[in-house]
């Protein structure tokens, strides 16, 4: 089973790079590139983030929106010339025909698309980050960042000379040998520019690496692979220009699910956004112990207004969730008194002890702390109560592919750190779904007429 397998999907990778439209869409992305880097100019100040900061800022978000539409459009294509042309080319008839499972052939199918598919997104992923390092051009006056330049042109002019020697000579198909040699020569760019300076001096990797800009592209590649499998479904049925339908569709659709249904899974109330938040006691940052507090900045008045009593919930989302707390019964007792707020039979919580206007004091009553708590952050979101979920809104949100979740150019752009961790959910939910989408291609391939 498993050489069937690695035997399709080594003659569709094969195939799926020599499709024309794969490098046209590479080649168009790359200039795409460029223009952005002379259109991104909007002038957004210089407010700094991690990793970029200015019309930077609009650079990534509009390079990185670039390539994901590439990639649903690559992934029409190249899944059409896989499946669905070669159902109507009969050609799949040779594999079928053969005691091969139907599912085998989809898997294969899948892994031989997703290849190709893999190293085009990596390619424009490239082209982007060179484009970041260079930064937007945003009067006539701007130096051109000449060692970016040298090294993309160069990778992309020595790949283009390789496929037509490769053509000319030895009648190696154009668009394969050009896209597998660009791929290795535009990672050796890319390494070549982080440790060349715009002055062609010597510098060191981390001067350029931006950690937070991969993470965000990792996540944008599993994007693409559920759009693959997507893509493999609907060309068990349909033709290209349905399959390129779909596949977009999916892909507007899914940036949209957020808010159309997300939104009305999580029912609560923001009340307020933190400005400033600081542990009373300097020695304590980390509100841990009962008795430990914070005074906050809130950087709008409250509404409703926020008394002395109520209880305090915070959330790095305006929906709630995920809360910073665990949930907690209100307290009812003496906040002057210590012995009654930090008695024994007290449950813990946290609880507003100083309330003006946007000033507010926090504390922890309790005889113990709570199970789960983060100290509250600037740009966090208060809330007056838990975050509850809507069932039915949940699972008609869980039902649609959500891109949303690999989308973290907001993250990084707000100078939200974007924990590793994060990566293995992105993953794990990229297989779900990918899993979901092939487990419907070979329920439609099943029983579909291929003679």
């Amino acid at each position: 089973m498993n050489l069937r397998v690695l035997a399709i999907a080594r003659n569709t990778f094969i195939e799926s790079l020599r499709q024309p439209v794969l490098l046209l869409l590479l080649l168009g992305n790359g200039l795409l590139t460029i223009l952005i880097t002379w259109m991104s100019a909007f002038s957004l100040a210089d407010i700094e983030t991690a990793e970029v900061q200015g019309d930077n800022k609009v650079l990534l978000d509009v390079g990185l929106s670039t390539v994901f539409g590439c990639g649903a459009l690559i992934a029409g294509f190249i899944a059409t010339a896989a499946i669905s042309r070669e159902i109507e080319n009969k050609t799949i008839l040779t594999v079928v025909s053969k005691p091969i499972s139907r599912w085998i052939v989809i898997f294969g199918k899948f892994l031989g698309v997703s290849g190709a598919i893999l190293i085009a997104t990596v390619i424009m992923l490239v082209f982007l980050l060179m484009a970041v390092r260079h930064g937007v051009m945003s009067t006539a006056a701007d130096a051109i960042d000449k060692p970016v330049v040298f090294y993309a042109l160069g990778a992309v002019f020595i790949s283009a000379i390789g496929g037509a020697w490769c053509n000319y000579f030895y009648r190696s198909n154009f668009p394969q040998v050009m896209t597998l040699l660009l791929l290795p020569l535009i990672l050796l760019a890319y390494v070549a520019m982080l440790f060349t300076h715009r002055d062609w001096k010597f510098q060191g990797v981390a001067s350029d690496l931006k950690p937070q800009i991969l993470i965000a592209c990792a996540c944008l590649m599993m994007a693409v692979l559920v759009l693959t499998s997507v893509a493999i479904a609907a060309s068990t049925r349909l033709g290209q220009v349905m399959t390129i339908v779909v596949c977009m569709g999916v892909f507007v659709l899914s940036l949209m699910s957020n808010y159309f249904v997300g939104r009305h899974v999580f029912d609560n109330q923001v009340v307020a956004e933190i400005e400033k938040a600081n542990p009373t006691d300097p020695g304590k940052p980390l509100l841990l112990l009962p008795g430990e507090s914070f005074d906050i900045d809130l950087r709008n008045s409250p509404k409703p207004a926020i008394k002395v009593g109520d209880s305090f919930y915070y959330s790095p989302s305006p929906t709630g969730f995920p809360m910073m707390t665990d949930s907690f019964p209100r307290f009812e007792g003496n906040l002057e008194k210590g012995e009654t707020f930090l008695g024994s039979d007290v449950p813990p919580g946290l609880v507003v002890t100083k309330s003006e206007g946007q000033k507010l004091t926090i504390r922890m009553v309790g005889g113990k702390p709570l199970t789960r708590i983060a100290p509250p952050q600037t740009d966090d979101f208060v809330f007056l109560r838990p975050t509850s979920i809507r069932p039915l809104w949940l699972v008609a949100w869980g039902a649609f592919p959500n891109l949303q979740s690999f989308w973290m150019v907001d993250a990084v752009s707000q100078n939200r750190l974007i924990p590793p961790g994060y990566l293995l959910l992105a993953a794990a939910y990229a297989f779900c779904q990918i899993t979901i989408f092939l487990s419907l291609a070979i329920l439609l391939f099943e029983g579909r007429d291929v003679g």
